[in-house]
């Protein structure tokens, strides 16, 4: 008896690493140079890392230099927030959809923090963040370029027509926008970009921060010059490798990446005609990303009855430790009836129109068994 394959669509969690990452990582794992040193195979280390650094720049449309890498999403949206602390910011404005990595790091910064509300179909209330801005002196505001848990894509640019007539900053964690549609960081007017290679089909535990020359990097970790002395340590040669080599794929199937939309509306039907609601379908999203919930079918419940039918989704955001826990996204779009029972599916380079197809069949026959059940107790 052979078991079924495994349907893989939670990209948005961690994407399978592309064949074009994996092949990276290993020629650069027989590097045996630190890319800090002269010699030789030190030089040949200090090119991968360069030729990885413009590969991550080509895709959001900058040079090189202006790519910083760090160890991932996270602490590229940290240090985008704490240099502009330390370089004087005294005021935060974090839309309510940011990721925890924001949200965190933001508390945490010592200065006071504002929070920008979004509408219905989660996208941030402008004409608040104008309200936010006026009279509040030199402020950072924080809005993501396409949320993690509903797709929506955010009107980033803008953002920053009103951030820079209020002599701000704009931050923008474009971690899942990324790979999955054209990022140009001029058009977008952001100061700093957070990217993440996990995301993208590369190596986990590698990112980036992309700086405009409006900002300010302040290096917080200390030690050598390393990273033009925004980031001290060794550089992780095989990751970088790894991120570039993603990077590059990712952008040569944007195509492709558009396509998913099909696939996934076509879900999004079969979900709200089983008495499903698919939330932030009223407003731009990552063509491959669908938030659904359905009253009374838990989001544990939910993850769970696929997983055993070998379906591999989130309950929104996957880098909170494990837990499962009413959606704070879908609260701040005034849903907080449906919270707990909202469910992420997401696809990426690998995935199929058959992934999807699969993945209605086993929540609608999971939503079936549920509703049967609710019956006979009633």
């Amino acid at each position: 008896m052979t078991s079924k394959p495994a349907i893989y669509l939670d990209y948005n969690a961690t994407a399978p690493i592309r064949p074009e990452a994996r092949e990276a990582v290993l020629r650069a794992f027989e590097l045996a140079g630190n890319p800090s040193s002269v010699h030789a195979f030190g030089r040949a280390a200090r090119d991968v890392v360069e030729t990885a650094r413009k590969q991550v720049g080509e895709l959001v449309g900058v040079v090189a230099g202006s790519v910083t890498f760090v160890s991932g999403g996270t602490e590229a949206n940290a240090l985008a927030i704490e240099s502009a602390v330390a370089s004087g910011v005294k005021r935060l404005v974090v839309s309510a959809i940011e990721h925890d990595a924001v949200v965190e790091t933001a508390a945490a910064s010592g200065v006071s923090v504002a929070v920008l509300p979004v509408d219905a179909h989660g996208v941030a209330d402008l004409s608040k963040l104008s309200e936010l801005l006026a009279g509040a002196g030199r402020t950072l505001v924080c809005l993501m370029l396409a949320n993690n848990e509903t797709g929506v894509i955010q009107p980033v640019a803008e953002a920053s027509a009103i951030v820079r007539a209020a002599d701000g900053l704009l931050h923008v964690d474009a971690v899942q926008a990324a790979g999955k549609i054209a990022i140009d960081f001029s058009d977008l007017g952001a100061d700093t970009l957070a990217l993440s290679a996990h995301k993208i089909g590369g190596p986990q535990g590698v990112g980036a921060l992309v700086v405009g020359t409006r900002a300010n990097v302040v290096r917080r970790q200390h030690g050598g010059g390393q990273e033009r002395g925004r980031r001290a340590g060794t550089e992780n040669v095989a990751g970088i490798s790894g991120f570039g080599a993603a990077a590059s794929a990712a952008l040569r199937d944007l195509p492709q990446a558009a396509d998913q939309g099909i696939w996934r509306d076509l879900l999004a039907q079969r979900v709200k005609e089983a008495g499903g609601v698919v939330l932030g379908e009223g407003a731009e999203r990552l063509p491959q990303t669908l938030c659904l919930a359905a009253e009374g079918f838990a989001s544990q419940v939910q993850v769970m009855n696929l997983d055993l039918a070998g379906v591999m989704v989130s309950a929104g955001s996957a880098c909170s430790s494990g837990k499962v826990k009413a959606s704070r996204v879908v609260e701040a779009m005034g849903r907080t009836d449906l919270a707990p029972f909202a469910l992420r599916v997401s696809g990426g380079w690998a995935s199929t129109e058959a992934d999807w197809i699969v993945c209605g069949d086993a929540w609608l026959a999971a939503w079936k068994r549920i509703g049967a059940r609710r019956r006979e107790v009633a």
